[in-house]
């Protein structure tokens, strides 16, 4: 048996959340499967019972799941201020990254390079999308009520579009009922392929006692939802100040938050959301722009839900929303206004929740409802990798004759992850790498 690692290091988080920020490509299914492979399989950080529970939470929540489970497990070995530098550079390289491509989009047009390396991510991304069904899969469908529910949720979206919140509403209710019911079907304990003792080698396991700040109390719940209340207000006001209250980036702090609190299901079902305020309501980028920024979102690291900055950047820049500024100033201040109002809720939902999920993490009266969560949250996953392959293999949007090469990519990625065990930055590092080479002939 391994030994027990030792205490993680401050500093070596903050690194290893810097590096996710950058390899944290596929969307929220691949960002996922990142993290569970670095800190599940490999570093030992935290154990899989714990990870899926922290996963469950933040499905519930509106907003960036990825980005709010980085969120949670910085919280949870480091207390706020590890929850508050993982979820920040979960965004930052991103957010950063966004700010030369929408200035490169502008002012420079199709760059090949750039176009090459995103074009051969693409199919590799749909394999580490299906790789990261089948991994959670594994250790979350025990039985037959589990498999049920991934299938159905697998089901609803693929054939009848049911709205994400109404199946994991539903997933909840049938947990929460079967517990009621007196059955185990959704808190029998976890497997894993190499025993329990891998459960229990991991520096954050089901023994490991909840850390004094990840204690519930009514205090600290509140002492959260007034310090992140107040910290939108302050920033809110201060834009009204600056700018007052018809300005064009007081428009973008108030519709971004709203956006921020209705993206239940993920940044695919708030997109339309963004589009209608973004190109109809105010005017802020064209159709064909709001089309671009989604194919960057799709193709760089970082949340898809950071399609907002660069539609705020393009926005801005091209709006001039700064009198006397600088086109570039004009867009760098937009892009952080919006950046800011959509992730700020993320943060707060985090580190107010994260303590009663702690302490309730024994409760099967909270634990089956999130356990049934997960299950259905597999079919999602299966279904996203799905939605992927279509966009991918067949980009002109009709089933016909797919994308060889696409195809081609997509199944080297899939041998590489399922056969020969490579890692996501592997993969993903030798598809950019491919595309590279490729965009020089």
């Amino acid at each position: 048996m391994a030994s027990e690692p030792a205490p993680v290091p401050f500093a070596e988080a903050v690194k290893f959340w810097l590096k996710l920020g950058f390899i944290s490509f596929g969307g929220p299914a691949g960002q996922i499967a990142i993290m569970h492979q670095e800190l599940v399989d490999r570093r030992r950080w935290v154990s899989e019972s714990r990870f899926l529970q922290a996963l469950n939470y933040c499905m519930v929540l509106p907003g960036p799941e990825a980005q709010q489970l980085a969120t949670y497990l910085g919280w949870l070995m480091h207390r706020t201020l590890g929850g508050l530098v993982a979820g920040i550079l979960f965004v930052l390289p991103s957010f950063l990254l966004l700010m030369v491509l929408g200035w490169i989009y502008l002012t420079q047009g199709d760059q090949p390079l750039v176009a090459g390396i995103f074009g051969l991510i693409k199919p590799a991304v749909t394999a580490v999308v299906l790789h990261a069904a089948w991994r959670i899969g594994q250790r979350a469908l025990k039985g037959a009520w589990p498999w049920a529910l991934a299938v159905a949720s697998f089901l609803a979206l693929n054939l009848f579009s049911v709205p994400f919140p109404l199946i994991i509403l539903f997933a909840g209710l049938i947990g929460w009922l079967s517990h009621r019911s007196g059955s185990t079907a959704f808190t029998g304990k976890p497997s894993h392929t190499t025993g329990e003792a891998v459960e229990f080698e991991a520096l954050i396991n089901e023994r490991t006692p909840v850390p004094e700040h990840a204690r519930f109390t009514r205090g600290r719940l509140a002492t959260s939802v007034t310090t992140g209340v107040a910290v939108w207000l302050l920033s809110f006001g201060a834009l009204m100040l600056m700018f007052g209250s018809s300005h064009a980036l007081i428009d973008m702090g108030r519709f971004f938050t709203q956006a921020a609190l209705l993206t239940f299901g993920g940044a695919y079902a708030v997109l339309p959301y963004v589009f209608q305020g973004a190109v109809e309501t105010f005017g802020w980028v064209t159709p064909a722009q709001m089309i671009d920024g989604l194919a960057l979102g799709e193709s760089t690291p970082g949340p898809l839900i950071m399609v907002i900055t660069f539609v705020a950047f393009v926005g801005g820049f091209t709006g001039q929303f700064i009198e006397g500024a600088s086109p570039l100033f004009s867009g760098l201040a937009a892009a952080s206004v919006a950046t800011w109002f959509t992730f700020l809720p993320s943060f707060v939902f985090i580190l107010a929740g994260g303590p009663l999920i702690e302490s309730g993490r024994h409760v099967d009266a909270l634990n089956a409802p999130l356990a049934a969560i997960t299950a259905a949250v597999v079919g999602v996953i299966a279904n996203l990798a799905v939605w992927f392959g279509l966009h991918v293999f067949f980009p002109q949007g009709e089933i016909g004759v797919p994308d060889l090469l696409a195809v081609a990519i997509a199944l080297a990625a899939a041998v590489a992850l399922f056969a020969f065990k490579r890692t996501v930055i592997e993969v993903i590092g030798a598809a950019a790498l491919l595309g590279a080479i490729g965009s020089l002939f």
